[in-house]
């Protein structure tokens, strides 16, 4: 299916950010394009704040004067539906609220031709519901744009249950066009990004009230040790606790109260507080002027072992360890591990030094062992977590930190939960994504593609369960169900027979 040529009129309904965002990508891509908002003056106001944003580009070098000329003729606002009669594709971007979206979408249909593409922007309703009023419900197509639209390159085609195909390949295309990634999805609630990314604030949210660490230190080691590109306390904080909130409500909600996307008790506080993150000036963190930021707790320096014991075989996402060990100029021998199901390190006074499994370092009838978290890539990671168990002592700690502060790693001490921070986090995104493939969300690829570019990620959850290995992450959700029944940490059916497999 071949793009809307550049020879057709794109409207725009609604002026906000979102909308005005749209418009320029769709301006800036060579259309003409006619503005609409049920306002009064605001569509001109909206044309006249693109074109200023066009005018920092020519400032910036991005596009030619001469440029910005040819797209600020092509841009005009409407005052009435009337207007939009020659549009060949429509974006509606108004508030989120379905009766709205229905009516504008019924008076649209009896506006423009019936070759029109209607496009909802909507980030958060059923694109079915949406359409669930039209004459011809098929043409009408998800686009979700994410904010800054200009920039971010990520656009979802979702598919609604009345959704022609050739409607959802026309739009495919013409985001292509627009020089955005586009990948193609069915309509489930929160889409690909909305759903698979809420285990990302959902499980640090879960550690904090669990008390494993303070939010400082969370985000620290979900960006230091695993290289996400900030944390779920200052994204979340970014984002707004009220926005990031609503749509993990709306999430929980569409899929009738499902534990896995439970929201949080301690989230929903703060927003009755008004603590809404940096628009408010406060969130999970301080945003007055002069307001320091905490800093994650970081354990002093220890001795470094001059020689540890692998007993076993490492689990498969910390089998770089013991190469980056014997760089650090760490001796390293084997030792035995009968009966052992999972491979550790032994430190020289005795502890055992373990990957996470789910279960917590406190077992029943076992010496000291100290826990320490995943990461997504041990050599590039710069801190990592230790959780030691209740017999370990503050010399085996000590031990253990100063293992991995000589592989150049800063080392945050946690209390001892289920999972730890990466772990658990991590376990429960490839969950979500697996399932979501299943089910025939989206394919593996655009999943990989949409969580990338979506949230900048630092590489896919698909990809994530090959490397890591479905049957460590499905070990680590059924620990975890094991210590806090539910059902938010049962596997789903998908990974459980990848893990089989």
């Amino acid at each position: 299916m071949t793009a809307i040529g550049t020879g057709s009129t794109v409207a725009v309904v609604g002026t906000g950010t979102m909308g005005q965002g749209i418009a320029q990508v769709a301006l800036v891509a060579g259309h003409r394009v006619r503005l609409y908002d049920s306002a009064p003056g605001r569509a001109g106001q909206a044309a006249e704040a693109i074109v200023r944003r066009l005018d920092r580009l020519v400032e910036k070098g991005r596009i030619l004067a001469a440029e910005r000329d040819a797209a600020g003729a092509r841009l005009s606002p409407a005052e009435d539906l009337a207007e939009l009669a020659d549009a060949a594709l429509v974006v509606e971007a108004i508030l989120e609220q379905l009766p709205a979206k229905q009516e504008l979408f019924r008076a649209l249909e009896d506006v423009v031709r019936a070759d029109c593409l209607l496009v909802t922007n909507t980030s958060s309703l059923s694109v079915t519901a949406v359409a669930g009023g039209l004459r011809n419900p098929g043409r009408c197509v998800g686009m979700h744009f994410f904010n800054p639209a200009p920039l971010l390159p990520l656009v979802e085609v979702v598919s609604g249950f009345a959704t022609d195909e050739a409607a959802a390949a026309t739009a495919h295309a013409t985001a292509a066009a627009w020089g955005k990634t586009p990948v193609r999805c069915a309509d489930t609630p929160g889409f690909i990004v909305n759903r698979v990314a809420r285990p990302f604030y959902a499980e640090a949210l879960r550690a904090y009230e669990e008390r494993a660490a303070d939010p400082a230190t969370i985000d620290a080691v979900l960006r230091e040790g695993s290289g996400f590109r900030m944390g779920p306390f200052e994204l979340t904080d970014l984002i707004g606790q009220d926005v990031n909130e609503a749509v993990t409500h709306s999430v929980w909600t569409a899929f009738f109260q499902d534990p896995k996307f439970t929201p949080s008790l301690v989230q929903r506080r703060l927003v009755e507080s008004g603590q809404h993150g940096r628009k408010t000036g406060r969130g999970w963190f301080d945003y007055a002027e002069g307001a320091g930021r905490p800093e994650p707790s970081t354990a002093g320096p220890g001795p470094v072992p001059s020689s540890v014991a692998v007993h076993g075989q490492l689990p498969r996402p910390a089998a770089a360890l013991r190469e980056l060990i014997e760089e650090a100029g760490v001796e390293v021998t084997d030792g035995r591990a009968p009966g052992e199901s999972e491979g550790f390190l032994r430190l020289p006074g005795g502890a055992r030094l373990a990957l996470t499994n789910g279960s917590p370092a406190t077992v029943r009838g076992e010496d000291a062992v100290i826990r320490f978290d995943l990461s997504l890539d041990y050599r590039a990671a710069t801190r990592v977590a230790l959780a030691p168990s209740a017999r370990a002592s503050a010399a085996d700690l000590a031990e253990a930190a100063g293992l991995f502060q000589a592989l150049g790693k800063r080392v945050s001490v946690i209390d001892d939960v289920p999972g730890m921070i990466v772990a658990r986090t991590v376990a429960m995104v490839i969950d979500f994504a697996v399932d979501a493939a299943a089910r025939g969300v989206a394919t593996p690829e655009d999943i990989d593609t949409a969580m990338r570019l979506g949230v900048n990620y630092p590489g896919g959850p698909m990809e994530w369960a090959d490397r890591l290995g479905a049957p460590w992450v499905c070990g680590v959700l059924d620990s975890l169900h094991g210590q806090n029944a539910g059902g938010r940490y049962v596997p789903s059916r998908a990974l459980r027979r990848r893990a089989d497999l």
